[in-house]
């Protein structure tokens, strides 16, 4: 049996109740419905039996799958009985455990007073953590309190700074040091301390300015003070310059020193220029016209004492290369000239447009006096002018130095010294260029003054550009004149006026030789197309010149012997200056090939020139193949080979004496004789070639004919050796 009010076994209480369902049949039925509601009712009642039987099924089920129902039905109990016995050892159980509730009372409570007292613990705890995390909460919006702050401390610092670094540069240029005050006052210009100081002084005042423009009210406090300075600065400043300046006037100085003492001050003009201007002007003006009569002064003197050194024969206008040397003068006229071929010869004169001279020492006029010696004008012009380069030079660079000038302004500044200077120059060159008429010594100061303009633009100073060009303006045309007054003298010479010619080279042609190769020779290096054409003119009336002389002399002989000298002695000296490829040497080369040849031509045909004829008759009938008119010339080959046997050795022996005779030049007429000795063989040899032909094949003066061979080794001996 189960204990009172414990619960069966749902599965038995089914199962009773289902037994007792079926066991009492007599219960009264119930009043029966409407119809309609009854129906609805019993479709519900059979939904909910359906449920409810199929809850049932699902429990009996999970109970039949426990392990103890199962193992119970497997072994045949009863499970009401076992349904008691469990409850029973339910009931035991619950006992037992009261009873070690009791027992372990004592322990329960202490062990409920424990958590008691943990639970008010952990209660404090959480007011405490409370409090922290208000705590907290708190601190954390002071740190960004704080954040904030220093953000904002951090821009005010910045901005600090900034105005810190404005401030501390404006209160260092505003404040002016004791130091600088007694220095400017007290210090002598020339001292390196009032230099410095100057330079710090001209700092703050420019700052002032500046800072006065932008209404800085400070500067009202220094502005006095540093005026004060600055009228101090700019007195000492201007006595200091202008006694510098005073010092260049005095006689015998050599003011190119106290020009370095006051370029080592630059910086004083500088100061000046840009706070008194008024005093910078007059300090420049002072300058100007102290140094422009100083330059004037001393190139006027120094150009004076040249002169007087100049050779004392010079070229007058009757010194020209056609006027005859046998000109006779009256009793009142002027010597001639000691060396009048100077004016056409170029000797050492070349020398002075050379590397060492050109820019070597200038002539000192004293010294040379005393020593007595003289110089040409090309001379004294290139000391004149080399002086004027380097001073020129020297106070260009001084001018953009210290008063801080360039481009136009420089050149207006120096034209402003230089310029009373220049104008001497270009005055005294034009009065002595118009009575000048040696053509040598004016090209020869044409050259110097391109010489002289090419160094100034190396050195990048174009401060005299102007005068080399005028002064050339100058020079060409004079040149150019002379140059023409010579072409017109030759072309006016008459040659019966000459006197007594002979066949040697004639003093006019020597003039020629040495001017044209003097002028070749300089122009080589600054070719102008202008020279080459007068010099072309000159060489057409000096070879019109030749041919009129030569056509003198009545024998043709006598002309070519004329004409070879002078074209030898002219192609001579032209070849020792100027180039072989210029037009004057090949010009004369080719008229002295052509005159010589016909000069021997011309000399062998006495002693040869019958069988010249007849080789050169012979071969014209050869040529047009009419042989047989051959036949008839026995006897005058027999003549021929019998005369030129007999005879050749004799006429080769009177003709080489007589070319060595006639011409000057010993390796012209040695040549001259070679050619001729060298033709004679050559028509030999074609006499030979004219006797071998059918007509003359069989005369028996073939026989006495010389072998060439033979003759070529008998010519050599008569070959003269020089």
């Amino acid at each position: 049996m189960a204990a009172p009010g414990a619960a069966e076994p749902l599965g038995l209480r089914a199962a009773e109740e289902e037994e007792e369902g079926g066991g009492g049949g007599g219960a009264a039925p119930s009043e029966e419905p409407p119809l309609e509601l009854g129906l609805a009712e019993a479709e519900l009642d059979l939904a909910a039996e359906e449920f409810i039987l199929d809850e049932v099924d699902v429990h009996i089920q999970a109970n039949l799958e426990d392990a103890l129902v199962q193992e119970a039905l497997k072994t045949g109990v009863d499970l009401r009985q076992y349904s008691k016995q469990v409850e029973l050892e339910l009931q035991e159980v619950e006992r037992a455990s009261i009873r070690d509730y009791i027992k372990e009372s004592e322990n329960i409570a202490s062990l409920h007073n424990q958590i008691t007292a943990c639970d008010a613990i952990l209660e404090r705890m959480e007011q405490m953590l409370s409090a922290f995390q208000c705590d907290l909460s708190s601190i954390s919006s002071e740190i960004q309190t704080l954040q904030e702050q220093s953000v904002a401390m951090n821009l005010r610092l910045k901005n600090r700074q900034a105005v810190r670094s404005q401030l501390s540069q404006l209160v260092d240029e505003l404040v002016v040091p004791a130091t600088m005050i007694s220095t400017i006052l007290e210090a002598p210009v020339t001292e390196q301390e009032f230099l410095e100081q100057l330079h710090e002084l001209n700092s703050k005042i420019n700052y002032v300015k500046e800072q006065a423009f932008r209404e800085t009210m400070a500067c009202a406090d220094v502005q006095h003070v540093l005026e004060k300075l600055k009228v101090k600065a700019v007195t000492k400043i201007r006595e200091f310059v202008l006694q510098k300046i005073y010092s260049f006037r005095k006689p015998m100085t050599n003011y190119q020193i106290p020009q370095n003492a006051l370029l080592k001050y630059r910086f004083f003009y500088q100061f000046l220029l840009g706070n008194e201007r008024a005093v910078a002007q007059e300090l420049r003006e002072q300058y100007v016209e102290t140094m422009s009569k100083i330059y004037l002064s001393y190139f006027k003197s120094y150009t004076s004492r040249l002169m007087k050194i100049q050779y004392e024969e010079v070229a007058e206008k009757d010194d020209l290369m056609g006027v005859e040397d046998t000109a006779k003068k009256g009793f009142f006229s002027k010597p001639s000239l000691k060396n009048r071929n100077t004016i056409f010869t170029l000797g050492n004169r070349g020398s002075v447009i050379g590397a060492a001279e050109l820019e070597g020492p200038i002539i000192v006029p004293h010294a040379a006096q005393k020593s007595d010696v003289r110089y040409p004008f090309e001379s004294l012009f290139r000391s004149q002018h080399y002086a004027l380069l380097d001073n020129s030079c020297r106070e260009y660079l001084f001018l953009c130095d210290f008063f801080m000038v360039t481009g136009p302004s420089a050149q207006d500044l120096f034209n402003a010294v230089m310029g009373k200077t220049l104008a001497m120059f270009l005055k005294h060159m034009d009065a002595y260029a118009g009575d000048c008429y040696d053509s040598i010594a004016v090209f020869l100061c044409i050259h110097i003054v391109l010489r002289f303009r090419a160094i100034m633009a190396k050195r990048n100073i174009p401060a005299v550009d102007k005068y080399w060009e005028t002064l050339l303006e100058i020079l060409w045309p004079r040149f150019e004149h002379i140059l023409e007054l010579n072409i017109q003298s030759i072309q006016n010479t008459d040659p019966q006026k000459l006197g007594f010619l002979d066949t040697r080279p004639h003093y006019i042609t020597r003039r020629y030789a040495e001017f044209s190769s003097a002028i070749v020779s300089i122009n080589q290096t600054f070719p102008n197309e202008r020279t080459h054409a007068l010099l072309g003119q000159l060489q057409v009336e000096v070879e019109n010149f030749v041919l009129r002389v030569a056509a003198e002399f009545s024998s043709r002989k006598e002309q070519l012997i004329f004409l070879i000298n002078n074209y030898d002695m002219m192609l001579g000296v032209l070849m020792e200056r100027a180039v072989e490829e210029s037009k004057e040497v090949e010009g004369f080369q080719q008229l002295l090939s052509a005159r010589t040849q016909e000069f021997i031509e011309e000399i062998l045909s006495p002693p040869f020139g019958g069988m010249i004829a007849f080789v050169k008759e012979s071969e014209a009938l050869i040529e047009k193949g009419q042989l047989e008119r051959l036949r008839g010339e026995e006897a005058r080959v027999t003549q021929l080979v019998r005369g030129f046997s007999s005879t050749w050795k004799a006429a080769v022996e009177s003709l080489s004496q007589d070319v060595m005779r006639s011409f000057s030049n010993f390796k012209n007429g040695t040549s001259i004789i070679q050619g001729a000795l060298t033709q004679l063989i050559q028509y030999y040899h074609r006499f030979h070639k004219v006797l071998s032909q059918p007509p003359l094949r069989a005369l028996p003066a073939r026989t006495e004919l010389i072998n060439i061979h033979h003759l070529m080794v008998e010519l050599k001996k008569h070959k003269p050796n020089f």
